[in-house]
């Protein structure tokens, strides 16, 4: 390989990082393509023409499966198509962005919406094609515990442990909206495809459930504003029917804005007339990680569920777990109450 500039050794090296911590026994494949990218001076030359927030792994593996059809086989591949449709590739870069649109954390979501009083207007920040907007829209399955929409497209299975709320009910939901900086139309098949493609290769559950998800909420369609979270927050809350709950809701999105901007949202949406829900990672809201009860594992890779800031539960990333802290019985008997 031919000598590199200190940028793209750099780049080199999240590449490497990425093999060797994100995808590692996660994906094979992943694993192995981002291995190939951090050997390959003509890939890595390619990736240093795009602005700095345009070169990350997930961006140029979800553009490349989502022009071809599918993932590269392997490293020679992968090389044939950002050498041979560069500019295509280009293009979809610079168009597009890396998003999760996950409707599995639904499961986690719908607990704590059951407790609070109805009905309720939902608000979702970061939120991509809306699918985690409808939680009334689905089915789920808690230890076998069944609750919801039995007949919908979209059954999601969550395994519970600790003192916690199981919903018995599903909550009353009259509006929907929200905020993202790259709002998608779940009704635009380019789109849906685009959040199929950032789905990592063997995950195909994930995959047709993002399908299905967005058939629901295709037939219901939610205000979704593009713009700035902490300025739009104000204006789509005014617009929520008086008579409604309005909660805030946003699951990893705040490690995304920089520490500034997480202090100013925390300070904006504290300061409305809202019910919050979070699902962040450990550190990305200090205010939340230090009322829980113990300190998390250095290690700690789940998220943390909370309700106004009050640490409730751990959580899967990507759903399908939940694990109450001691606080949530008492949000049990409150809402039975």
């Amino acid at each position: 390989m031919r000598a590199l500039d200190d940028d793209l050794q750099d780049l080199a090296g999240h590449y490497r990082w990425f093999a060797q911590v994100e995808a590692a026994g996660v994906s094979p494949r992943y694993a192995e393509l981002a291995a190939a990218v951090a050997d390959d001076a003509d890939v890595l030359g390619f990736l240093g023409t795009l602005p700095q927030a345009k070169r990350q792994a997930n961006l140029l593996l979800g553009a490349l499966t989502f022009l071809h059809g599918g993932p590269p086989e392997d490293g020679a591949q992968l090389h044939a198509w950002v050498v041979g449709d560069g500019d295509r590739l280009r293009a979809t870069m610079l168009a597009r962005a890396t998003q999760t649109n996950e409707a599995a954390r639904c499961a986690a979501l719908l607990p704590v919406l059951a407790t609070l009083p109805g009905p309720l207007a939902l608000i979702e920040v970061g939120a991509s094609a809306g699918l985690c907007l409808y939680p009334d829209r689905y089915g789920y399955s808690y230890d076998g515990v069944r609750v919801g929409d039995a007949g919908s497209p979209v059954q999601l299975r969550c395994t519970v442990t600790g003192d916690g709320p199981v919903p018995t009910r599903m909550p009353e939901v009259v509006a929907r909206a929200g905020a993202d900086l790259n709002p998608l139309d779940p009704a635009d098949p380019e789109d849906v495809a685009w959040l199929q493609a950032l789905i990592w290769p063997g995950m195909d559950e994930r995959r047709d459930r993002l399908g299905a998800a967005a058939a629901v909420a295709a037939r219901e369609p939610a205000e979704i504003v593009r713009g700035d979270l902490v300025e739009q927050l104000p204006g789509l809350v005014a617009r929520m029917p008086r008579e409604a709950t309005v909660v805030v809701f946003h699951t990893a999105v705040l490690a995304y804005l920089s520490t500034e901007a997480r202090e100013e949202f925390v300070q904006t949406v504290t300061g409305l007339p809202v019910r919050w829900i979070s699902q962040e990672g450990v550190p990305v809201l200090p205010g939340v990680c230090q009322r829980l009860p113990e300190p998390p594992a250095a290690e700690e890779s789940r998220f943390l569920l909370a309700l106004d800031g009050r640490p409730l539960a751990y959580t899967a990333p990507h759903g399908g777990t939940l694990d109450w802290l001691p606080a949530a019985a008492a949000l049990e008997r409150s809402s039975s109450s």
